[in-house]
């Protein structure tokens, strides 16, 4: 059911317009900036609600932090998905409008302690490394970086071969 209320959110690559609204400088695009935050701000408020409803019927806490690692998996999955199979989500403002996001549920984690989201951030580790890579910067520097972690992928990975 939570699941089911959250899917309503994702995929969220924003629209092109506004994407591209976000990279000026204008008052105009500060006002596209916002709404865009207010769309991941509206997904920590359901989490929030969510959280609020458990904590008020007394459910142990360790089944909350399954309930929330479930649900940042189903985040981390539906996101992934979205940069796979959507062409418009593999963009460098795509990347920094879901960074974004990445750090409000970052901060939703550290509010909401330990004792209650758990190992929910380590769920969206495949669609952090992702943003990652979408916004690395476009110049030389981000080439190296690339590079860098592409060699440091092999080494790790012919390591344990």
């Amino acid at each position: 059911m939570i699941r089911d209320n959250l899917k309503k959110y994702f995929p969220i690559a924003p629209r092109t317009s506004q994407a591209s609204l976000v990279k000026g400088r204008s008052q105009a695009n500060a006002v596209a900036q916002q709404a865009l935050i207010a769309h991941w701000q509206s997904i920590v408020k359901s989490l929030n609600y969510y959280l609020k409803i458990m904590k008020a019927n007394h459910v142990p806490p360790f089944l909350v932090r399954k309930v929330f690692t479930q649900i940042f998996s189903f985040i981390n999955v539906q996101l992934f998905n979205s940069l796979l199979l959507r062409r418009e989500c593999c963009s460098f403002s795509n990347g920094e409008f879901v960074k974004t996001g990445l750090a409000e549920l970052e901060n939703w984690c550290h509010e909401a302690t330990e004792e209650y989201a758990g190992s929910a951030w380590g769920e969206l580790r495949h669609i952090r490394q992702a943003v990652g890579f979408l916004v690395l910067y476009r110049t030389q520097t981000g080439f190296s970086k690339l590079e860098k972690r592409t060699e440091s992928t092999s080494l790790s990975g012919s390591k344990s071969s």
